[in-house]
């Protein structure tokens, strides 16, 4: 009989769960920081008008969006817009899966299909205070009237560079910092996270 197969990935975060556990803050003021590691991540170039891109749409579910900052979203596949010619394929689907996938798509049209799943990890905020707690450090003017569900832009929250993605109203965010500096942002969030465990200061 065959030894079952064991998971040896270690996320950039483990050593910080039960501190993020022990930090969420409940009630109106409420919010939580959870890693949610291992997600596959596939970097997608090719040009929007070739007959590739429908195939790989096709391929995903939902077509390749076309503005900066949209998302598209079809069963497994969350695919963000990241330039004119460029997307990221966020899946719960295995990587050697989606990645098999979307090079059978693109065929020997130009353009690439690159596993970059080790590259980042995945932090979610959430909560009533969540946009609060980015507000401390990310410059983007996150209101409802310009930031909302389906977006997801490059930018930074304190001094690291993050893929920003709002995946909800409720408001959930989605960050995705290099694995190399998932410490220093876990870290960055949980002091500003900190302050809602007390009283609103009138």
């Amino acid at each position: 009989m065959a030894e079952p197969t064991i998971d040896a990935r270690v996320s950039p975060l483990t050593h910080l769960h039960e501190r993020m556990r022990a930090a969420t803050v409940t009630g109106g003021r409420g919010v939580a920081l959870t890693e949610w590691p291992f997600v596959t991540m596939v970097n997608l170039r090719v040009d929007p008008d070739a007959e590739a891109a429908d195939r790989i749409g096709k391929t995903l579910g939902a077509p390749l969006p076309r503005e900066c900052g949209h998302t598209t979203a079809s069963g497994p596949h969350t695919i963000v817009w990241l330039g004119p010619d460029e997307w990221l394929v966020l899946s719960q689907a295995e990587s050697a899966v989606v990645t098999a996938e979307l090079k059978g798509a693109l065929g020997s049209d130009p353009g690439s299909v690159v596993d970059v799943s080790a590259n980042r990890t995945t932090l979610e905020l959430s909560g009533p205070a969540a946009r609060q707690v980015l507000e401390k450090g990310c410059p983007l003017d996150l209101h409802p009237r310009v930031f909302g569900p389906g977006r997801a832009v490059s930018t930074t929250v304190g001094p690291v560079a993050v893929l920003l993605w709002q995946v909800d109203e409720a408001p959930t965010y989605r960050l995705l910092p290099r694995s190399s500096f998932a410490d220093y942002l876990a870290r960055w969030l949980l002091d500003a996270m900190s302050e809602y465990r007390g009283p609103e200061i009138p």
